[in-house]
């Protein structure tokens, strides 16, 4: 019984295979699924979102993606996310894809030899491949939808997807070179005209992430193609000479400081790389933004135009982090563990002289969750002093010290992390300091 029939009229549709299985299953094998419901997220898997079973494409089977409500609510992630306010829709896709999906993306023809190689099932000539990259599995969400109008775009894909490279053993380093990594990556799809705004957007959400995390030393660098190399590349001159001057022009425009390294693009588009340098004067490429004309063909990607003509839409790359175990690595070592305060696992931590003022101790530490401060309770029976060396080293930003005089008068003796003292002050005191130095580093994200 195909989709359609069980549904008595066209809807959106999840694919359910047996077991649950990411595996290439055929279309017929479709049933209606309220986007979003409880079913829907408890089930834990992948859907596809198509107007009729008919409209799923050729890759219906490789394709596993959630609708976005079903993805943002499976990820905890909140209506007023920054991603949200910009405007993404947040999907899943699987960890596999069968092999056909990155040769049609040219993926499996530049990197294959050198990749995890493919995985057999016991259906003759099947091979599935573990997922390099997202934006194939992007376009066929864009695909699978529906057809757009071009007053439905631009359309922002959104997702924090494992991709799996195989780095040679003596490649591997620590978090920074990986052969499993999670990008922050999303895609936009959108007209010609749009491309420079869109593009320009996406420059002011990573100068946001830079700056709220305290990257302010970066160059930003145009990486070209080779014209000497042409080999290395697929699409045509027209495109890519297209697609370059849409990113010199938008960098210009936003006045940064950049840099153009010849031969540095990716095999299908050229990019604008964030070159971080760390603490230790170290250069890393962080988020990244590429212009893409090649891949819309290859998937033949479609929207209806004003003059209802089907026109091909441009395609954006971006992540802001590039690979967040990276990220997270040269954070690390950026900041040597003194993450900004917004970040900090455990904002404060409450430290009762003795077992007497434990009950007011954790009064304290009810308030502070109230006005959403992250915090905890040192209960051990040890020296203040040592409580207070331990908390040091753990590089918490406050320590908040109690005893008879601030229970007896409602408040806190507050150490700032490196010996500062800030003296006795009530706990609302305290919640607000917290709020002016988080707002301070973290802003607002203007859309």
């Amino acid at each position: 019984m195909s989709a359609v029939d069980a549904a008595g009229s066209k809807g959106r549709f999840v694919y359910l295979g047996p077991r649950l299985s990411t595996t290439g299953l055929n279309a017929d094998e479709w049933y209606p699924i309220r986007p979003g419901s409880e079913a829907a997220v408890a089930l834990g898997m992948a859907a596809v979102i198509a107007d009729d079973a008919g409209a799923a494409g050729p890759y219906a089977d490789v394709l596993r993606a959630y609708s976005p409500a079903v993805a943002a609510q499976a990820a905890g992630v909140s209506e007023d996310s920054i991603q949200k306010k910009a405007g993404y829709e947040m999907v899943m896709t699987p960890h596999i894809g069968q092999k056909e999906l990155y040769v049609t993306s040219g993926h499996y023809e530049k990197y294959g030899a050198d990749s995890f190689q493919p995985i057999g099932t016991p259906k003759e000539g099947e091979e599935f491949l573990l997922k390099p990259m997202n934006c194939p599995h992007h376009c066929e969400v864009y695909n699978n939808m529906r057809p757009f109008s071009y007053k439905e775009l631009p359309k922002r894909f959104a997702e924090f997807g494992t991709v799996y490279r195989y780095e040679q053993s003596g490649e591997l380093h620590g978090l920074t070179r990986v052969r499993g990594f999670t990008q922050d990556d999303a895609h936009i799809f959108c007209t010609p005209d749009q491309l420079d705004s869109e593009f320009k957007n996406v420059i002011d959400l990573v100068l946001y992430v830079f700056g709220s995390l305290g990257f302010e030393n970066f160059t930003a660098q145009v990486s070209l193609r080779d014209p000497e190399d042409p080999d290395k590349y697929i699409g045509s001159d027209e495109n890519w000479d297209k697609a370059e001057q849409a990113i010199i022009s938008a960098v210009k425009d936003k006045g940064l400081d950049y840099v153009i390294e010849t031969g540095e693009a990716a095999f299908y588009g050229p990019k604008l790389d964030f070159m971080v340098k760390d603490a230790l004067g170290r250069n890393w490429q962080l988020g990244t933004i590429q212009v893409d004309y090649n891949l819309p063909e290859r998937f033949d990607l479609t929207y209806k135009g004003s003059d209802n003509q089907l026109h091909r839409p441009v395609m954006i790359h971006r992540a802001p982090f590039g690979s967040m175990e990276r990220f997270i690595a040269v954070l690390l070592e950026h900041t040597g563990g003194n993450f900004p305060l917004w970040l900090m696992p455990e904002q404060a931590i409450i430290l009762s002289i003795s077992e007497k003022y434990e009950k007011y101790a954790q009064k304290v530490l009810s308030s502070l969750e109230n006005h959403e401060i992250r915090a905890l309770v040192d209960y051990r029976s040890e020296t203040m002093g040592k409580k207070i060396r331990e908390a040091e080293m753990k590089k918490i930003p406050y320590m908040l010290i109690i005893g008879e005089q601030e229970a007896e008068n409602s408040t806190i003796s507050v150490r700032k992390h490196g010996g500062e003292d800030l003296g006795s002050i009530s706990i609302d005191d305290f919640a607000k300091l917290i709020n002016t130095e988080v707002k301070s580093t973290l802003k607002e994200f203007i859309v």
